[in-house]
């Protein structure tokens, strides 16, 4: 984890989920685990409240009447929020993960989930909420790797590691998100641009590169997970 990203001790979520049961159940661990809540039952009514009174992080279902979870996120990020977005569905395909994604979530869990993974989705989110004048001074830990990123070193389990350029760049791209979801196209625009954004083959070679230099069991990843079909996660423990 990044070392100057404390989680708000009180952080206020707004929950979107049109079926009771799991709405009511959402807000019960939330508020249970510490944390402000308000829930509602359309997307309408979220993006209402959202522009009227901001909360730390949403939680929005895919599918719901009036304006869906995906309208939502595009609506909210066009007008310039930042606020971390889970989005929670019900539907398999990786098209709707993948697109979520693009249009500005943060991350997604398919339901059926479990209240320990919602809880730590949702502590990765926050905890991503760091400046961009931090980022450059901030030092990064986990899984035994180390990267100072205003010296530019990467040492795994206190040895140094050589990068190439590109690797650097694509390493501190995944750490800039550290603990969300980033799909192929969005990892191929920001490190080698928009020409390469339809070619994931050139990523997974590059991606297998990496995961040889900082992983202690490559064909088993720890820090650089594969979200298959949608991109990548690197994990923070």
């Amino acid at each position: 984890m990044v070392s100057s990203l404390p989680v708000p001790a009180a952080a206020s979520i707004l929950v979107a989920e049109d079926q009771t049961d799991i709405r009511d159940l959402l807000e019960m661990n939330l508020r249970n685990a510490g944390y402000q809540v308000t829930a509602v039952a359309d997307g309408s009514t979220a993006l209402a409240q959202q522009v009227a009174q901001p909360r730390d992080l949403l939680v929005l279902d895919l599918m719901m009447p009036g304006l869906d979870g995906l309208e939502v996120c595009k609506a909210l990020r066009a007008r310039g929020s930042a606020a971390p977005i889970l989005m929670l569905t019900a539907k398999s395909t990786e098209l709707d993960r993948v697109l979520g994604l693009e249009l500005g979530a943060d991350d997604y869990l398919t339901k059926p989930f479990g209240s320990h993974e919602l809880l730590a989705r949702i502590r990765a989110a926050l905890r991503r909420g760091v400046q961009a004048g931090e980022a450059g001074s901030a030092v990064f830990r986990s899984h035994g790797l180390v990267v100072d990123l205003a010296a530019r070193k990467v040492t795994r389990e206190g040895q140094d590691i050589h990068l190439t350029p590109l690797e650097y760049k694509l390493l501190t791209t995944m750490i800039e998100h550290a603990g969300k979801v980033l799909t192929h196209r969005q990892v191929l625009e920001r490190v080698w641009g928009p020409a390469h954004a339809d070619d994931p083959q050139y990523l997974r070679v590059y991606m297998a590169q990496l995961r040889r230099k900082l992983e202690a069991e490559p064909a088993r990843p720890r820090l650089l997970k594969t979200e298959t079909g949608v991109g990548y996660r690197l994990e923070v423990d």
